[in-house]
């Protein structure tokens, strides 16, 4: 089995302002920079290799973590929300209604116009899943909530049309194990990522 242990990106301005953001290259904010400072990644990962997303707040993250030239690869990048991005999710849920409510009901269909489904992310980041499984590389990649859930949805065969059946809380790492396939498997959830001291 290979590890794969995913863990979100600090905060940006867009987070902070509750501002859709997939695609958008949107950097740290000084105040999420200030608190992946206070982040460690437990040193029972240290020999991992480190994979990121190439948008700048996940490679940014990396960096910050002590990760010297990670590997970017473009599957890991944020689920694309199309004509939503940038936009408030609560001011579209007041806007739409009951159409937004539909939409939302599709689950793992769900898709904003323009943009992509969460299966659609499961379908780009199976090859992934699949290389790193065939590498027998132990791996650490800092990506996106889109990214961590639908991995965590394949692990489960959640299919997002309700709540998970673990909460996914943040700041912390998930890790999953991969079979020879690819396919992941749930080894541990919300290992905190906050340094003792700063706590």
């Amino acid at each position: 089995m290979t590890a794969l242990l995913l863990l979100r990106h600090g905060p940006t301005q867009w987070n902070q302002a509750k501002r859709v953001q997939g695609r958008g290259d949107v950097p740290l904010s000084d105040t999420g920079r200030a608190e992946v400072m206070t982040w460690r990644v437990p040193v029972e990962f240290a020999k991992f290799q480190w994979i990121t997303s190439p948008l700048k707040r996940a490679a940014e993250t990396a960096s910050l973590l002590g990760a010297a030239e990670p590997l970017r690869d473009p599957r890991l990048a944020e689920m694309d929300w199309g004509e939503w991005e940038g936009k408030h999710l609560d001011a579209l849920r007041q806007e739409l209604g009951d159409l937004m409510r539909a939409w939302e009901a599709k689950g793992l269909d769900f898709r904003a116009p323009g943009g992509e489904s969460p299966r659609q992310v499961q379908q780009r980041l199976r090859p992934f899943l699949a290389e790193r499984a065939a590498l027998g590389t132990d791996t650490v990649a800092v990506a996106h909530k889109g990214v961590i859930r639908a991995v965590y949805a394949l692990a489960t065969g959640w299919d997002m049309t309700g709540p998970p059946r673990h909460k996914l809380s943040e700041p912390c790492a998930h890790l999953f194990t991969l079979a020879g396939d690819g396919v992941p498997a749930v080894a541990r959830l919300n290992i905190p990522l906050r340094a003792k001291e700063a706590a």
